[in-house]
């Protein structure tokens, strides 16, 4: 016999994960991962310490709760469908211009306000690490798909035009010019697209 799952209970589960996430967000954001302490976080959201560490884990696995939507989410699935179906390389970095930008735009409080100078504490560069690992893989995909249709310079091999793709695309140069530069993310997508279709494409 299964046990019995109360809806209830399971919903007020999800409230109190929801709380500790939020405030965790807001304390990052306003002190920097690396002052907040899980009393801080249990404190704001009005649980205790132990109920923090049952409903999300410790502070790593509540910042890789917080960045996993925008390096995982729907955007990047849609990104490399449509980027598996185009048979044109301009227009596959074209499609990864913009869902790179949409990812960045849609959770630009959170990655840039907790990524661009990044945390000190070793667990949390693990979970940074974890992160920047999928976006690679990400790129590796988009590499393939380029070279696969013979769209590439020659004098590039897959590895190159990954190290490019990051180069132009990647999390770095969204945080350089819109971040630090002020660029408007419309700006910063069609210059961003254009470099890298200059370096990369035969």
């Amino acid at each position: 016999m299964k046990a019995y799952k109360s809806p209830r209970r399971a919903e007020g589960a999800a409230a109190t994960h929801a709380a500790i996430i939020q405030a965790a967000t807001e304390l990052f954001l306003s002190r920097g991962y690396d002052d907040v302490t899980v009393s801080d976080i249990a404190r704001a959201a009005g649980v205790a310490p132990q109920t923090v560490y049952s409903s999300a884990g410790g502070k790593s696995a509540i910042l890789g709760a917080i960045i996993a939507p925008a390096i995982q989410g729907s955007v990047a699935r849609q990104s490399l469908l449509a980027v598996s179906e185009s048979e044109d390389p301009s227009e596959i970095i074209d499609i990864v211009a913009a869902g790179t930008r949409m990812a960045h735009e849609q959770h630009w409080t959170v990655l840039y306000g907790l990524l661009h100078r990044g945390p000190a504490e070793p667990s949390a560069g693990a979970v940074l690490d974890k992160g920047m690992s999928a976006y690679l893989l990400a790129l590796e995909k988009v590499a393939d798909r380029l070279v696969s249709l013979t769209g590439v310079r020659s004098d590039l091999g897959p590895g190159d035009v990954v190290d490019l793709l990051w180069f132009y695309l990647g999390q770095g140069a969204w945080f350089a010019l819109v971040g630090e530069r002020g660029w408007e993310f419309g700006r910063a997508e069609e210059w961003l697209a254009a470099s890298a279709k200059r370096a990369i494409l035969a």
